[in-house]
């Protein structure tokens, strides 16, 4: 191949691998020669080759491997998460809330109308300001933060990445990951460095190395980490805060995505002299998914950054949606809603588990919208016997990193909504397939 591509220059090199893939000789996945190959061929300095790729790479044309090389990049579909289309199965691996248990905005919405918003004004309602960062100081009340509002979180994790980071810089992210993680950083042109999740969430050699690695953003969930389920507990928060010490600009982007509906405290990553961070906090799982908005607190920096970030394109987030989200978060009556289905999701999963280990099949009392089933063989044979019994489930394969890892042995499940017949049937139908 390193035939076919010309040039002495590093743009000339870049043109000629870019007309390549346009014209369909170089496709998705194909190789490109070694940088010290290619030099050899054309005759050029190793940096000339080096710095063609990083121009490639800069532009998502490429991705690099490591010692695996760099191949010409391509739209590599990703899992995502909610129902699956197209199916007459009974889908268990939605990872959604239960319809039933979000609050009803109708109530609010004749009261949040107030006076049409024009350009140049705050972007962010100031009641809705005042509300954030009183909840917000509750946990970073030791930090100085500003208030950003963004359309979700997914939104605020992909504006946090791109003002903070080029093409191709790395990334930290939990392996097993949260499957719009993945999303983001791929279509980002970021590349993804696994840290592996255990019981008390990201293991302190796992962060250490992929900072020795250099990435230059961490993103963790604090509590009910999807898809595991787990939290940080407060010892593995302060190991994993004394390795990021020494890392005090690398971003820290915390997706507390299940804040209000959680069973567990908040432990963060964040330390008291950390220059870079950022707390990410969705309401769609507790207002439903329909309410795209999330609150982000960061640094000073950050938020300025963020800010223009948001300038480009969408100025601002529906001050009638933020208007509609203070005025639900601040009724006892929509918080006493919140509060049963925090109840319900822990106590219906807890029931479920339970049912699982009186049959060996492991499943720890974790957090979140689903379980983590622990299988005594690959979850893919298990997903398929599910099948043909008209169960539709998630592997966890669908959020592994760690391309070279072994075939999952984990099932995704959410379970929450099912009535008691059915998780019966579920059960005997998951035990018989596990065997």
């Amino acid at each position: 191949m390193s035939d076919q591509i010309t040039g002495t220059t590093a743009a000339d090199i870049a043109d000629s691998v870019r007309g390549l893939r346009e014209r369909g000789v170089l496709r998705a996945g194909s190789p490109l020669p070694p940088v010290r190959e290619l030099a050899t061929t054309l005759g050029v300095n190793r940096n000339t080759a080096v710095a063609a790729y990083r121009q490639l790479a800069q532009a998502g044309l490429v991705i690099s491997r490591g010692r695996a090389g760099t191949v010409i990049a391509g739209l590599e579909s990703v899992a995502q998460e909610g129902y699956a289309s197209d199916t007459v199965l009974r889908d268990v691996g939605t990872g959604n809330p239960d319809p039933r248990l979000i609050p009803d905005p109708s109530p609010a919405l004749a009261t949040v109308a107030g006076r049409p918003v024009l350009y140049g004004e705050p972007v962010i309602d100031p009641g809705l300001q005042d509300w954030a960062r009183e909840w917000i100081a509750h946990d970073l009340g030791h930090l100085d933060f500003g208030i950003t509002v963004t359309s979700g979180a997914v939104d605020a994790v992909e504006r946090l990445l791109a003002q903070a980071l080029m093409r191709d810089d790395a990334v930290a992210l939990e392996d097993p990951c949260f499957l719009a993680s993945i999303h983001t950083v791929r279509l980002g042109g970021y590349r993804a460095v696994p840290v592996p999740v255990d019981e008390q969430g990201m293991t302190v050699e796992g962060l250490r190395a992929a900072l020795d690695a250099g990435v230059r953003a961490v993103i963790c969930t604090p509590r009910a980490q999807n898809p595991t389920g787990a939290s940080l507990t407060a010892a593995r928060a302060a190991e994993l805060r004394a390795v990021l010490a020494a890392h005090p600009y690398a971003l820290i982007i915390e997706d507390d995505h299940f804040s209000m509906l959680s069973q567990r405290p908040y432990e963060s990553l964040i330390g008291p002299d950390h220059r870079r961070f950022a707390l990410v906090r969705s309401v769609s799982k507790f207002l439903g998914p329909d309410m795209c908005l999330a609150i982000a607190a960061t640094d000073a920096t950050t938020a300025e950054r963020l800010a223009m970030r948001l300038s480009p394109g969408t100025t601002w987030v529906s001050h009638l949606l933020q208007r509609l989200t203070l005025t639900q978060l601040t009724d006892e009556s929509v918080l006493a809603r919140i509060a049963d289905a925090r109840e319900h999701y822990a106590a219906r999963n807890s029931a479920f588990a339970s049912r699982l280990r009186e049959h060996g099949l492991d499943s720890p009392a974790t957090d979140g919208l689903s379980l983590w089933i622990e299988l005594p063989k690959p979850a893919r044979i298990v997903a398929e016997r599910l099948m043909r019994r008209g169960w539709l489930a998630r592997t966890g394969d669908d959020f592994a990193l760690d391309e070279r890892a072994d075939p999952s042995r984990h099932l995704r499940l959410t379970v929450h909504d099912l009535s008691e017949d059915d998780t019966a049937t579920l059960v005997a139908d998951l035990v018989s397939a596990a065997r």
